[in-house]
């Protein structure tokens, strides 16, 4: 199970590294003249060809911080970023739905910010959003928009892009991350005196994420939503349980969560932690990612290719490639509250180095719909189905193909190896056309390994498993 990684020590370490970042500075602005996305489905429309433009570089530093509190920059402006930026850092920047404000490379150019000899201090953020709305980050291609983040011992406390202090209606693609600790980080703490940071009083809305490349992180690739159930407004302690005695809603709050996300068509690579973690959502789809080596520290806490968290609610997860990693392929600990759905389907987790290949442990009676998925040579069991955290109805599992789980070191246990039960979980598996088909071995299911694990002639796989689209 994912851990949210931070103790209250080295939280407030961050947040006041945090805080430095964002306040110790000064900005240089250098102005050229001028030569509604409320369904996330959506990406934002292309900018204005006659917008007005701003052309923005670096400071003698190597830096660039704006605070547009004034509103300098109007709806449907465009901010292109030109030059090398050790560090940008945004705040009070404010599109609207429809007309969102992009931050882009300059045009022709290749824009590159981070600081890869940062160790420790201030300035540990490479591109930093606070208090932003309506808000487009992209590059006219990946190669030409690259974040590079710390290679140094302390490269664990460096961000590479964050959205913090309830930034949202976000859309971040066609940008490389790559180095640093953490990819790209999007979430808001619970502050005292600021009860929209407290769930269910408010949510952060609109995120898209898209045909990013995010390679060599130490930490999470993506950390999206947050990881803590419960908050001490206080002591800023986080918890996943409330405290004996506790009352919800006066020194102890949930943090608030997101609402309509769709993470697509991005590549993970060499990460160091978990692939691509979610948490605190409502209304998520996950699709169309590519994620491959990922828990490289080699830490059980912190080793699932794709996670979705705990709070998160309605989900839909398809049409992803996980493989080739250290830890579980899939890893569920979503929510059942307020009859939430949860839908898991087409998707291919194979070729894993530790633990189950996917393995669901939710809260809120969860019900998850697991359908036409191929799981494929498996550290251990192909799914594990845990009911110790109130997940205790009965998960539907259908047409999805379970081949060669290697448990107790390749030696097969029999049916358990394929889907094993425990802590009053129950499995309702399909019939007839939707069966599962489980597998001994690569030979027999008769599947290309070179090829998605797609069916050759002859295979077993007729109705079930992954179909590449």
């Amino acid at each position: 199970m994912t851990k949210n990684r931070f103790n209250s020590s080295t939280m407030l370490g961050l947040f006041i590294t945090l805080f430095l970042t964002f306040t110790s500075c000064t900005k240089t602005i250098s102005e050229e003249l001028p030569l509604e996305t409320e369904n996330p489905a959506k990406p934002a429309p292309d900018p204005d060809p006659n917008a007005k433009q701003y052309t923005l570089v670096p400071d003698k530093e190597g830096r660039l911080v704006i605070d547009d509190k004034a509103g300098t920059y109007k709806p449907g402006d465009i901010i292109n970023l030109k030059g090398t930026f050790s560090a940008v850092i945004f705040t009070n920047l404010n599109g609207s739905a429809g007309r969102p404000i992009t931050v882009r490379n300059a045009p022709g150019t290749t824009l590159r910010i981070g600081n890869p000899a940062w160790n420790s201090g201030s300035w540990a953020t490479a591109l930093s959003f606070r208090k932003s709305h309506h808000v487009k980050v992209e590059g006219t291609t990946q190669g030409n928009f690259v974040i590079n983040g710390s290679t140094q011992p302390g490269r664990p406390a460096y961000f590479n892009l964050t959205l913090s202090e309830r930034s949202d209606n976000f859309e971040i693609s066609n940008i490389t991350i790559t180095n640093g600790g953490t990819g790209i980080w999007a979430k808001t703490d619970p502050v005292k005196a600021d009860p929209l940071t407290h769930y269910p009083n408010a949510y952060m809305e609109n995120l898209l994420i898209h045909d990013v490349s995010v390679t060599g992180t130490h930490n999470e690739a993506m950390y999206i939503g947050h990881t803590a159930t419960y908050w001490n407004l206080t002591t800023n302690y986080s918890y996943y349980t409330l405290p004996a005695g506790a009352v919800l809603g006066q020194e102890y709050v949930q943090p608030i969560k997101w609402r309509n996300v769709k993470i697509y068509n991005n590549v993970i690579k060499n990460i160091g932690a978990d692939g691509m973690q979610t948490a605190a959502i409502d209304q998520l789809e996950v699709y169309g990612n590519d994620i491959t080596n990922w828990g490289m520290q080699h830490n059980p806490s912190h080793s699932g290719g794709l996670l979705i968290g705990g709070r998160v609610t309605n989900s839909n997860i398809h049409d992803n490639i996980v493989h080739d990693g250290w830890g579980e392929l899939f890893q569920f600990f979503g929510s059942g509250e307020n009859g939430a759905t949860h839908i898991v389907r087409n998707n291919l987790f194979r070729d894993n180095f530790a633990n189950d290949g996917v393995s669901f442990r939710g809260t809120d009676d969860a019900v998850v719909q697991f359908l036409n998925n191929t799981v494929a040579r498996t550290s251990g069991v192909s799914l594990r189905i845990n009911g110790y955290l109130g997940m205790k109805s009965s998960q539907i599992v259908n047409a999805n193909a379970f081949i060669e789980p290697r448990t107790a070191g390749g030696s097969n246990i029999g049916d358990r190896a394929y889907i094993y039960t425990e802590n009053e979980a129950k499995v309702t598996e399909g019939t007839g056309a939707n069966a599962n088909t489980k597998l001994a071995s690569v030979s027999a299911a008769g599947v290309d390994v070179n090829n998605f694990y797609l069916p050759l002639s002859g295979s077993a796989l007729i109705n079930s498993g992954f179909r590449k689209k």
